[in-house]
């Protein structure tokens, strides 16, 4: 008996080590195979006592055959009948079978009368906690569906593979935390706002956008106003860079200009954009990135009033016109508040491309993303200082997420910057690429 028991319990070791070792070597193969049926079966058996502690169960009255208390007598017995009768029961929402994803599982929630998708938003953490999951994320594909997404693990705990870029004007600079890559796209996201304070991962995020719009054909635009020490090292690719609030007036009003210029271009050719012109006129596209927003709008004594109006003025005059045009706005910034006056406001209205990274202050926080979303404002909140690169991005898609960017060094950045440098148009150059002769009118039979 001793001998058979003893085979058994070898038996369940073994197969105890081989799934361990499974899970250890191959974790996507043992979560699809193992990992998910049991989750799935879990999840719909606790579905009922989750709703009802986490506030998303609705009260209904129902006919139930049941045992109510009949009448007491004396002695202090209780006579017991039985009956059919209505009752008061909690109803849960309707659940359909848990799919599985990369990095955890998602199902789609069939909401109660009442209900709205921010009831569930609003219950996140605590759908989170009650499945012993890292996140939730809530979704609503169409009226009366919700749809949780659930995370089993941060999947932003190591992320250290730079993708290639896949295409014109797209940058991959990390991973969201659905496991896809994150992906700046500046033709369907023209212009960004990235906020973040120091060693946040905001410079990062830009030394990748440089190793990947460095092999494009792009002009970059550099406005440093830490006295070009950033991007001063970039400067092979860079086609014009401006150090200070003086050179800065003087570039955005050759923006202005250059905006002006395609404008007139595309008209005379029946085009909305640049993108509707024949390859032979079409003109190259303006990336323009700006560290230091706050140091544009900052005002020392009165005498700076009329060149930060100025500078204000045509920066959201690219900002509103430049996407049709080829040109593109990154602006960057550790402080970015509504207390820098309403040229910031103004421009954040046009950026619909939204990161955060941790900040130190919770106004800049707002400003980036709490017109947004209130649950993307406490997610940003929460970052931690041992984890940079990690921020909160909201883009095309309506959505938020949580992201990392890739590690690029300075030296990775500044090599791709020298490798590219015969890539760099002059902004002379670029100032002067309007077509000469007659341009074709598009519309023309």
């Amino acid at each position: 008996m001793f001998e058979h028991l003893a085979w058994w319990l070898l038996a369940l070791l073994a197969v105890v080590t081989l799934l361990l070792c499974w899970r250890r070597w191959h974790r996507q193969s043992f979560w699809y195979v193992v990992g998910y049926p049991l989750t799935a079966i879990t999840v719909r058996a606790t579905w009922r006592k989750v709703a009802l502690g986490c506030g998303l169960t609705k009260k209904r009255q129902r006919f139930w055959f049941t045992t109510v208390p009949g009448l007491i007598s004396s002695s202090g017995t209780v006579r017991v009948k039985r009956k059919f009768q209505r009752v008061t029961v909690d109803t849960k929402p309707w659940m359909w079978m848990p799919m599985p994803t990369r990095h955890g599982w998602r199902v789609t929630i069939r909401t109660l009368e009442g209900q709205v998708p921010e009831d569930y938003s609003g219950a996140a953490e605590r759908l989170a906690h009650s499945w012993r999951v890292h996140a939730v994320r809530v979704s609503s594909p169409r009226p009366g569906r919700v749809v949780l997404s659930a995370i089993m693990r941060d999947p932003l705990v190591h992320v250290d593979k730079l993708l290639p870029s896949p295409g014109l004007l797209k940058v991959t600079v990390g991973r969201l935390e659905t496991g896809k890559p994150w992906i700046i796209d500046f033709r369907t996201v023209p212009h960004w706002m990235n906020a973040g304070a120091t060693q946040s991962g905001k410079s990062n995020l830009a030394n990748a956008l440089i190793v990947g719009l460095a092999p494009q054909p792009v002009a970059l635009v550099g406005f440093d106003l830490k006295g070009g020490v950033e991007f001063t090292p970039y400067g092979p690719r860079l086609s014009a860079l401006a150090t200070c609030r003086a050179e800065s007036v003087g570039l955005l009003d050759d923006l202005v200009a250059l905006m002006t210029d395609r404008m007139g271009l595309c008209r005379q050719a029946g085009a909305r954009n640049i993108w509707q012109l024949p390859p032979a006129l079409r003109p190259i596209p303006v990336v323009v990135l700006v560290d230091e927003l706050a140091e544009l709008y900052l005002m020392a004594d009165k005498s700076e009033k009329d060149e930060i109006a100025k500078t204000s003025t045509a920066l959201l005059r690219v900002a509103q016109l430049g996407r049709a045009f080829g040109i593109y706005l990154f602006c960057c910034g550790q402080r970015i508040g509504s207390d820098l006056g309403p040229g910031v406001t103004a421009l954040r209205a046009q950026c619909s491309g939204r990161i955060c990274h941790r900040v130190n202050d919770p106004e800049t926080a707002t400003m980036t993303l709490g017109d947004l979303d209130p649950a993307a404002l406490v997610s940003a909140r929460a970052i931690a200082a041992e984890t940079p690169g990690v921020a909160i991005v909201a883009s095309q898609d309506g959505q938020w997420y949580r992201a990392r960017s890739f590690y690029v060094s300075e030296a990775t950045a500044e090599h791709a910057a020298h490798a590219y440098a015969h890539l760099a148009p002059s902004w002379a150059d670029v100032m002067a690429s309007r077509v000469d002769g007659d341009v074709p009118d598009m519309h023309a039979a």
